[in-house]
């Protein structure tokens, strides 16, 4: 009897969560990938056409080109800054008060952020009096008023900064605690010893913080291929904008075309596990 109570309680516990994960994540996946080979009602069998529609055709392309920009360019500038920050905030004397700052704009909710944003970079024409503050600096200076939002690739670098802005505290205050963690004793062994602080910082500290950069990397990764709220309130991805969880959102709720969104949706999953399978195998070697 005891037995029997002990093979069943582990089901109890487990079983919820198991099925929790098969109705709310593994079917809907599965059904994803069933309608990423029907048409646009899926009703009928279409093979690869979704595929090769995400594979050539031009909005996709430029999609894939954007999403690479802002891989290289936010993920380099949050992950740079946070740690620039970490660093310099840790030999200030108001050091929570920079980080609160710092931080304060990932309080705000990402659409609300593309809001503000907006208007900061709402633009009108030469001789037209400008709402926008960044363009009203620039008439005061004596410039012409750009279109931020309107040129490319301008308006891609436009709404990367409105990432970094966002994202930059959160890097910066789980780096922070990782340098915190370095015994304070290497480093001064190492500047006894002669040691720059160039030199500090590329033997001690980056090694030191690997793991928690590792994670703060792959976090960043993770949020820049699943892109949306930005995009999807300042430009709708228009103006050459366009980028992959933003266009899947259009072919789903836009077009009603099922079949393109999950095409789009299964390549974008495929395109995390790589980062993800990275990650796993650092924490693995770690552990």
């Amino acid at each position: 009897m005891k037995r029997k109570i002990g093979g069943v309680t582990p089901l109890v516990y487990v079983g919820p969560a198991v099925l929790f994960l098969l109705v709310y994540q593994v079917y809907p996946a599965l059904q994803t990938i069933y309608f990423s080979f029907m048409d646009r009602r899926s009703q009928a069998f279409v093979g690869l056409d979704n595929y090769r529609y995400v594979f050539t055709s031009s909005v996709m392309l430029t999609a894939f080109r954007n999403n690479l920009l802002w891989l290289i360019f936010f993920t380099a500038g949050t992950v740079g800054l946070g740690l620039l920050f970490a660093i310099l905030a840790d030999r200030v004397k108001h050091e929570s008060l920079a980080k609160s700052v710092i931080f304060m704009p990932m309080a705000i909710s990402f659409v609300g952020a593309g809001v503000v944003w907006k208007f900061m970079y709402a633009y009108k024409p030469p001789g037209s009096e400008q709402i926008g503050l960044l363009n009203q600096i620039l008439v005061v200076l004596g410039f012409e008023p750009k279109g931020w939002l309107l040129q490319s690739p301008l308006n891609n670098f436009a709404l990367i900064a409105v990432g970094l802005w966002i994202w930059t505290g959160y890097c910066m205050v789980i780096l922070s605690a990782a340098y915190k963690a370095i015994p304070k004793e290497l480093m001064e062994a190492a500047q006894v010893d002669g040691a720059t602080d160039l030199q500090v910082f590329r033997h001690i500290t980056i090694p030191e913080m690997r793991p928690a950069l590792t994670m703060v990397i792959t976090t960043m990764l993770v949020n820049v291929l699943k892109i949306f709220d930005i995009i999807y309130v300042m430009t709708n991805g228009n103006f050459g904008t366009e980028v992959i969880a933003n266009r899947m959102f259009k072919e789903m709720f836009q077009f009603a075309n099922t079949g393109r969104a999950s095409a789009i949706a299964v390549v974008l999953f495929l395109m995390i596990i790589p980062i993800m399978y990275a990650n796993i195998r650092q924490k693995l070697r770690e552990g």
